[in-house]
Parts: C-alpha cells; structure tokens; sequence
C-alpha cells in the first residue's frame, strides 16, 4: 500500500488526473465487453410489442454517435493516451489534444461499426426472375404442352425445388435435365 501512495504522489496533477479517467472507464469497458459477449445485455423488455409493426416499420440503426458505450469507450481511450503521451514528454496541452482526438477517432469508429452492422440485411425473399436462364434437374415429372405443373431442382438463391411448366410435345421426366426460360403468372417456371 506504501509502495502505491509513493508512486501516486510522484505524479503530477495531469497524470493523476488521466489515471482517475482510465480506471474506472476501463472497468466499466471491459465489463460491457463481458456483458456483450456474454449475452447479457440483452433485456426482455427490448421484445415487447407488436413485433410485426415493429418489423414493418423498422429503417435500420440511424447513426448513433452519443450512446452510453460511445462514450465509456471515449473516456477509456482518452485516459489511456492521455497517460501514454505524458510519459512520452509531451506536455499537458498536446497530451490533451492528442487524447481528444483519440477518444472521438474511437467514438467515430465504434458508430461506424454499430451503423454498417445495422445496414447488413438481406431480405431474403426469393426472386423467380433469378431463375431464368438457370439449369436443374425435374423432381417431379412435368406433363406435355403446358398440361399441368411438376417440380424441378434448380439453384437459384440456394437450391429450390419450385412449380414448373413446359412447353415440350413430351412429358419431362424425373431426373432430366431442364433450362428455365421463363416465369407465369409470377410463381411457376416455365422450362424446357
């Protein structure tokens, strides 16, 4: 304990005062960080609601600069250069212009990260159109002359077994290869 109050008072006001930001933001970082990993910060009360309207209305995360992590993430990065530049020579001026900076570069960074995140979606729905000009294999057989529907394998956004139709004089049987050249009525290929 003699050892710390020593090396506490050897420091000077500016150091002493980085060194208070550092710690406890520190803490507080690294416990967010346990907490995300973790799952942990994640509450119920975050689902309540309509989800379907919820969905329906939802535009993806705006460009959050000043949150909570942002800012714990700000005062950590600065307390810390804030002492790395004043153990390097600097003087308390630039060693606080410096930390300034840092601290809003990773502010930036961490909104960044939380803006592209939230701008990586897929929508996932499955576009027939794609499926033109793409070959597969019939599934089920499809009967001559547009003379009822049968399946076939193709893939297309993933492998899909779908509804198709043909034109050809002759039945497509199980296994034969297919070409898709069209889409009726937006929901049955038309292969041949």
């Amino acid at each position: 304990m003699l050892s710390i109050s020593t090396w506490w008072a050897a420091m000077t006001l500016p150091l002493q005062i980085f060194w208070i930001v550092a710690i406890p933001f520190t803490l507080m970082f690294l416990f967010q960080l346990f907490m995300t990993f973790t799952g942990a910060d994640y509450s119920e009360s975050d689902a309540i609601g309509d989800s379907d309207a919820a969905i329906d209305a939802d535009t993806g995360i705006d460009f959050q600069f000043l949150t909570l992590k942002n800012l714990i993430a700000f005062f950590t990065i600065f307390g810390w250069t804030g002492i790395a530049c004043l153990n390097s020579g600097l003087s308390t001026g630039v060693s606080v212009f410096i930390s300034l900076i840092a601290g809003l570069l990773m502010m930036t960074i961490m909104a960044s990260l939380i803006w592209f995140m939230g701008k990586l979606t897929d929508n996932g729905t499955l576009k027939l159109k794609n499926a033109i000009g793409k070959t597969g294999t019939v599934y089920l057989p499809i009967p001559a002359k547009r003379g009822g529907t049968g399946q076939v394998q193709i893939k297309v956004q993933g492998l899909q077994t779908l509804e198709a139709m043909t034109d050809s004089p002759e039945t497509l049987k199980t296994g034969q290869g297919i070409e898709v050249v069209g889409v009726l009525n937006g929901d049955i290929l038309l292969v041949k």
